[in-house]
């Protein structure tokens, strides 16, 4: 990355598990094919505590993290076509090289040499901040969308959209059971809902529960007690799709386990560290045919279609956005993301 001369605030971090500090760092020029962004908000989100932890091998330390975000393009590469300076836009988490196999097929979110601000190269919890390949991994906001609302689809909504949709492809009429009802797991119950599915949310929290029947889940479920039963129960012989929007052994087997014959199951959450070689109840995925299906990101081009669910009321992501913070108070968000203390998704709105 290229700097200039002048100073940013950021959150920066000098080893993993660490306290990060605010300090001041080099501004970031943009690259030929690239943009830089002021960031006018930014979401706090567990995959940046995976990434302070030391889950992520792309990290190189120091390191700033933040990668959901939105702001307004501040300079522009001299080979980028289509944005300019004043722009109001939001990036994918994941942006692609544009030159792979994966990008030619349209799958951008599954990139061969894939770019994650946050995570390969400083992130968003920041003044500015560095977007590659501008033209393949921008997307333009509607105006009358806020800056804290659009900080909150990069990651959260905009994955549930894509795993309830493209992949769950859930349809009119379906059970869909979603395991935590965290930023992930609150976006997931909005849009199976939208999409006509009754959905069942499971979590342990009675604010999250409450939250979810809000967002249109027909059903809650306490995640202490014997969930698979009781899902059974309400759907009267399993869901058709089932998300463990969480990341955890245990809302995984669940997520498997209470599902109907045929059913899919959707790992959202994702499971690093001690989690990422959980036991899976096989015998149920084989003799039941259950399908398993990852889902990790949304690629640029499919934002219209969400945007278009946005812009004409079946979706109100404006709900899911919890706590306002600033700079200042997101080393301590960060280091807390572990504890599920917030309803919602936490933004960093001023700096």
């Amino acid at each position: 990355m290229q700097l200039k001369d002048s100073a940013m605030k950021a959150v920066l971090f000098e080893k993993f598990q660490e306290a990060p500090k605010v300090v001041s760092v080099a501004d970031p020029s943009p690259e030929p094919h690239g943009v830089v962004l002021k960031v006018e908000a930014t979401g706090v989100c567990r995959s940046d505590w995976h990434g302070w932890m030391g889950h992520d091998s792309d990290i190189e330390l120091p390191h700033i993290p933040g990668h959901e975000l939105a702001g307004v393009v501040e300079a522009v590469g001299k080979d980028v076509k289509n944005c300019k300076v004043g722009d109001r836009v939001t990036v994918p988490f994941i942006c692609g090289c544009g030159s792979c196999s994966e990008c030619h097929a349209g799958h951008q979110q599954v990139c061969l040499h894939q770019e994650q601000p946050g995570f390969t190269h400083w992130g968003s919890f920041a003044e500015y901040v560095p977007i590659h390949q501008a033209d393949l991994n921008v997307v333009a906001l509607p105006e009358t969308m806020d800056f804290a609302t659009a900080a909150s689809l990069g990651c959260r909504f905009a994955t549930s959209f894509r795993a309830v949709i493209d992949q769950g492809k859930v349809s009119a009429g379906q059970w869909v059971a979603v395991h935590g009802c965290g930023g992930v797991g609150l976006s997931a119950v909005m849009i199976a809902s939208a999409a006509g599915a009754n959905v069942i949310g499971i979590d342990l929290d009675p604010a999250k529960l409450a939250l979810a029947k809000e967002l249109g889940a027909v059903a809650a479920i306490e995640g202490k007690g014997e969930v698979v039963e009781a899902i059974k129960e309400i759907t009267k012989g399993g869901a058709h799709v089932s998300l463990d929007a969480l990341g955890h052994p245990a809302t995984m087997t669940n997520s498997i386990l209470c599902l109907r014959p045929r059913g899919k199951h959707i790992q959202v959450g994702l499971m690093l560290g001690d989690h990422a070689a959980p036991a899976v109840p096989m015998p149920k995925i084989v003799g039941q045919e259950i399908e398993l299906l990852g889902s990790h990101g949304m690629q640029a081009h499919r934002y219209g279609a969400m945007l278009d669910m946005v812009e004409n009321g079946k979706l109100d992501p404006a709900r899911l956005v919890g706590d306002k913070i600033s700079l200042d108070a997101a080393p301590e968000a960060l280091m807390n993301m572990d504890k599920f203390q917030s309803i919602g998704a936490t933004v960093i709105t001023s700096f």
